[in-house]
């Protein structure tokens, strides 16, 4: 089982670009690549940490466009899970 996500965590995450959702309960953020291919490639980078972690995003694509949603089911809110792949997306979204 995952832990509860920190305030600091929360609040770095916050910093660097997610947004919380209206009930509290994920991060969300939008990424946006100069194609279709580079958008493709982010995901299928993040797919490879996703598995890794046992922790999947809910994401959908648009052209060159990644909406992210990630929250832990089981537990009905953010945990750790979510801010290392949040963190890992934002790594992998820089190239």
């Amino acid at each position: 089982m995952s832990d509860p996500i920190t305030e600091t965590d929360r609040t770095e995450l916050l910093e660097a670009g997610w947004t919380l959702s209206d009930d509290g309960t994920a991060l969300e953020r939008t990424f946006t690549f100069k194609n279709f291919v580079e958008a493709w490639g982010f995901m299928s980078r993040c797919a490879i940490w996703a598995e890794k972690l046992n922790h999947h995003p809910e994401w959908s694509n648009v052209f060159k466009t990644v909406n992210v949603r990630l929250t832990t089911h089981d537990t009905g809110g953010l945990t750790d899970l979510d801010a290392k792949l949040a963190r890992k997306m934002d790594d992998l979204s820089k190239g």
